[in-house]
């Protein structure tokens, strides 16, 4: 097992990144930023700029090339990917590059790593082909003309690159999730060349001995149960409100709270439409945006925490990080079964699984607000899991080992 500080040489892998630069998901800032460095790998991150924060990237170097701002971003990208990356080949030849979640960077990704003789790396956290298919297939029914042509022929230009250039010449591929890696292995991918590095959490930020419940005289004397993430139409987050409508039923005190933002005002306004039109407003609390110390505030204050994840393509494969929060934070939880988070439920027996069907999962937590000693159980159970599993220095280490195995050279 490799323990920090012990690889003989440091890496420096050139690592092109979808999401926007400085970055703010922990599996990018937390994993790359603070626990490969551990291990002595570094990174050269090469993006676009767009993320509202502003810390310098404390593991190598950050080559922010564009912005994800741009109308012409999605057609731009790949050349501002390639010039931030001669940016970091200036500053040090890599060990490695590696690509996440683009397709025609991947291209290009694949093609620079074979003229400096390095090994290509891809990461895949999403299946981005398929979720342009459905976003066409969404065109689609509305009725077929430009804007629909359009979106096929990305979607099946992007479908041919990643799977018959990209990822065939990839070394090793790093994927979101057993399920993912079982999925891309029905495609004819060896399973032998990938590793799943699901979501996880820092220990420090979701210790719930740090964190001050907040002070919001709107959840006294209510039955709280929390939705920690985002809000959007495709993840049905109607869904909650289903839910909430069957418990307000046997719980009248029973009070629901969102807490997080949608990708745009138009998604926000269809949820107050939606607990409107459904007159429950005095049983759910839609906070909006939070910063992330008032979101966990609200987050300790709940009985039960809530993960319902729409089953399919796009979400099967998917480890969503709410679940794993709530069980950091000691809160009994109850999620749908989507594979990772079934896992997660069957391993850790701190929360319950149920199909996303308003009844059978409003009677789950039903189940956990009637029996406080079994909530209390779970409650124990989850911190002990995710210390054990789940956070980011675990997964920090399973990568680095990861690196000395198709680096060897570089070990």
């Amino acid at each position: 097992m490799i323990e920090p500080n012990s690889m003989r040489k440091p890496l420096s892998i050139a690592f092109i990144v979808r999401d926007p630069l400085p970055p703010l998901r922990a599996d990018v800032l937390t994993l790359f930023g603070a626990e490969m460095p551990r291990y002595g790998v570094n990174t050269e991150l090469v993006g676009q700029s767009g993320s509202e924060a502003d810390a310098p990237w404390p593991a190598g170097g950050m080559h922010t090339v564009g912005s994800l701002k741009s109308r012409f971003a999605a057609i731009l990208s790949p050349l501002w990917d390639l010039r931030g990356l001669l940016q970091a080949r200036r500053r040090r030849r890599p060990d490695c590059i590696q690509v996440r979640d683009k397709i025609a960077s991947g291209l290009l990704g694949r093609m620079a790593a074979a003229v400096l003789r390095v090994p290509f790396i891809y990461w895949m956290s999403f299946p981005i082909v398929e979720g342009f298919e459905v976003r066409r297939d969404e065109i689609g029914s509305r009725g077929k003309g430009l804007t629909w042509l359009a979106h096929a022929l990305r979607a099946a230009a992007s479908r041919f690159v990643i799977y018959h250039l990209v990822l065939p010449g990839a070394r090793h591929i790093f994927v979101q999730s057993e399920a993912m890696a079982d999925w891309l292995a029905s495609k004819g991918f060896e399973r032998s060349r990938m590793t799943a590095v699901p979501m996880g959490v820092d220990a420090s930020l979701f210790d719930r001995g740090r964190v001050a419940p907040v002070e919001d005289a709107r959840l006294d004397g209510r039955r709280v149960i929390l939705y920690l993430g985002r809000i959007a139409q495709a993840r049905r987050s109607d869904f909650l409100l289903d839910v909430a409508e069957v418990l307000k039923q046997d719980l009248p005190d029973v009070l629901l709270v969102i807490a997080g933002d949608a990708a745009s005002n138009d998604e926000m306004d269809w949820m107050r439409a939606e607990i409107a039109r459904r007159g429950i407003g005095q049983h759910v609390l839609l906070t909006g945006w939070l910063p992330q110390h008032v979101a966990l505030g609200y987050a300790v204050r709940a009985e039960v925490g809530l993960s319902p994840i729409p089953r399919g393509t796009l979400f099967d494969v998917s480890s969503p990080t709410k679940l794993v929060e709530y069980l950091a934070l000691g809160i009994p939880s109850v999620a749908n079964d989507i594979p990772d988070q079934q896992l997660v439920i069957e391993e850790s027996r701190a929360g319950l699984c149920a199909p996303m069907e308003a009844g059978p999962f409003a009677a789950s937590i039903k189940r956990l607000l009637d029996d406080p000693g079994l909530a209390a159980e779970f409650a124990q159970r989850g911190p002990a899991y995710v210390n054990s599993h789940r956070t980011y220095a675990i997964l920090g280490r399973i990568v680095a080992e990861t690196y000395t195995k198709i680096l060897p050279q570089s070990s």
